[in-house]
């Protein structure tokens, strides 16, 4: 079972937004408002910084201004989603092999995982490399594929944002979308998520509903839970 991880498992707004605001302004440019840059969590980000910059010359500048700061703590400035990390010791205790798969650098997200004390229910941690290797995330899955020898007609990704389903479907893997993150509900429908989930709390009925490869004995989900597209 792959997790994203950004919107999905944590809330990182705080470190993600107000380091990219402190890139912006350190390299002059006039960045847009807080609330106006919720869109840079989860696309990679120098698609982000290329965008915001209006080109690719100052992308690599602002990468290493944000990455100074968020190295610095600003990793830390996250918050759990209620209830996601009681799904994803639940779902390690059912016997799911649970990986993450994150656009985030692995040198940030292995850390991240570990101050959250969520580490050790993952069988493997993957994430892109700081020079942009694997932040694409159908590429990312593709070499977690291979790495880990996982058959993608068993897989299932977790993820709030098209990026998560569309990479996922590259491989033939279905996503749940996780609407508690930042993607929402039309976003997640149009990119193909198969089933869609409100809250960590029924992440294992809607996983069990849904996909019966994983738990055939088990119940559908409540209506608050989650729901087919």
């Amino acid at each position: 079972m792959l997790f994203d991880l950004d919107g999905t498992i944590t809330d990182p707004a705080p470190g993600i937004i107000g380091s990219v605001i402190h890139a912006l302004e350190t390299l002059g440019a006039k960045p847009p408002a807080f609330e106006a840059l919720h869109w840079t969590i989860g696309p990679p980000l120098r698609a982000s910084f290329r965008r915001l910059l209006g080109g690719e010359e100052r992308v690599e500048q602002a990468l290493d201004i944000y990455r100074s700061r968020y190295r610095d703590g600003a990793m830390f400035e996250a918050t759990l989603y209620a209830g996601i990390s009681e799904a994803i010791a639940a779902l390690n205790s059912q016997g799911y092999s649970l990986v993450l798969a994150t656009s985030k650098p692995h040198v940030f997200a292995r850390p991240i995982l570990s101050h959250f004390s969520l580490d050790h229910h993952f069988a493997a941690i993957h994430g892109a490399e700081l020079d942009g290797r694997h932040d694409d995330k159908g590429e990312l899955i593709g070499h977690i594929l291979a790495t880990e020898r996982i058959d993608p007609s068993r897989a299932l990704m977790i993820g709030d944002r098209a990026y998560d389903v569309k990479g996922a479907a590259r491989h033939g893997i279905a996503t749940i979308g996780a609407l508690w993150g930042h993607g929402g509900q039309a976003e997640l429908r149009e990119a193909g998520a198969v089933a869609l989930c409100r809250q960590p709390e029924h992440l294992c009925e809607v996983i069990a509903a849904q996909f019966p490869f994983a738990n055939p004995s088990s119940k559908m989900p409540t209506s608050e839970g989650g729901f087919r597209r």
